[in-house]
């Protein structure tokens, strides 16, 4: 393991341990205070965050790179970012599958015991051991059953995934001067280096 390698994980899981607080609390915070209906719906637009940024993961880890070369050779300026994610796919696929997606499954998981805690006062559940097998099984069952569909969609449009998040990460360099990934050059795809 070289030394760039300790330092992404070193600063990975930092950003994972702040992030994870953040999204927490703000989250919890506003599930408390919310109604059911829209508990849920912050419960499923997390879940579906997991979802979309497992795409982009297993996405960057099955494009290959050559096709977003001739992209730059007429000029387009988000396939010089498609390269960079392609080049950089462990660090890439490491924050979206498994910061993202395993900050998604546990704020998803704290939602549903926050949820579960409303519907035993609300609805004077004595014994909510089945309502916490049930809530926790439809999370389960969602997540997986989304990641599955996902992994589909990513491994079949990868260039097309990753060309529309290069699209959005071009955006943010314009917009707010904000260069999100690194220059280097990773290991993978180093036939086309």
């Amino acid at each position: 393991m070289g030394k760039h390698n300790i330092r992404w994980v070193v600063l990975i899981t930092i950003w994972t341990f702040i992030m994870a607080i953040i999204f927490t609390i703000i989250t919890e915070g506003l599930v408390k205070n919310l109604n059911m209906l829209l508990a849920f719906i912050i419960l499923i637009l997390i879940i579906s965050i997991g979802i979309f940024f497992d795409i982009v993961g297993i996405a960057v880890t099955t494009a290959e790179e050559k096709p977003f070369h001739a992209m730059a050779s007429n000029r387009i300026g988000e396939a010089k970012y498609a390269i960079r994610l392609v080049r950089n796919a462990s660090q890439v696929s490491n924050f979206c599958n498994d910061v993202i997606g395993d900050i998604s499954g546990i704020v998803s998981g704290a939602i549903g015991a926050t949820i579960i805690y409303k519907l035993t006062n609300i609805y004077s559940i004595a014994n909510a051991g089945i309502l916490s097998i049930i809530v926790t099984a439809l999370i389960a069952a969602f997540t997986v059953g989304g990641k599955a569909l996902g992994k589909t969609i990513a491994i079949s449009n990868s260039e097309t995934i990753i060309f529309k998040t290069a699209r959005l990460f071009n955006f943010i360099n314009k917009k707010f001067k904000l260069d999100i990934l690194p220059h280097g050059r990773s290991n993978k795809n180093s036939r086309y280096k």
